[in-house]
């Protein structure tokens, strides 16, 4: 009998897109966030914004997304990740939401520009949601203190 063997090349690229898959999908299972040096820094895949908390203008929690186009990124089930564009005011919003159910932060920074984002647990949600308010009213309150 002869038996054919598959390449050793074959083996060796089906295991590096298993792991390039796996490292794909952990990176944007969850949203990653930090607060540091006085920025908020939302990471997810390969999506990323990192925004100064001095310039934040709002923020409030919403039950709904606004109706918006995809510019790039992707919906699964409950998530939305990516880049999208406000079909009412034509400017860009950037979307990490991890469940569609819950509501969601919505930051406003540089005047015009939208975050919204939420985390799985909707506990740990309110809690940045009430970190990021403290921080704004600290701002607020220093710039009054300036003037």
């Amino acid at each position: 009998m002869n038996k054919k063997r598959r390449h050793w090349l074959w083996n060796l690229l089906i295991v590096f897109t298993v792991i390039i898959c796996s490292i794909a999908f952990v990176a944007h299972y969850k949203n990653w966030h930090k607060i540091e040096d006085g920025n908020l820094k939302v990471l997810s895949g390969i999506y990323y914004q990192k925004i100064a908390l001095s310039e934040m203008d709002s923020v409030l929690l919403v039950d709904k997304l606004p109706e918006m186009e995809r510019s790039s990124g992707f919906s699964w089930k409950e998530k939305e990740k990516g880049v999208f564009m406000d079909t009412l005011t034509s400017s860009k919003a950037y979307v990490f939401v991890d469940d569609l159910y819950q509501q969601k932060i919505k930051v406003v920074h540089h005047d015009t520009l939208k975050l919204y984002m939420n985390l799985r647990d909707s506990l740990k949600t309110q809690e940045l949601f009430a970190l990021l308010r403290t921080e704004l009213i600290n701002q607020k309150e220093t710039a009054k203190g300036l003037q």
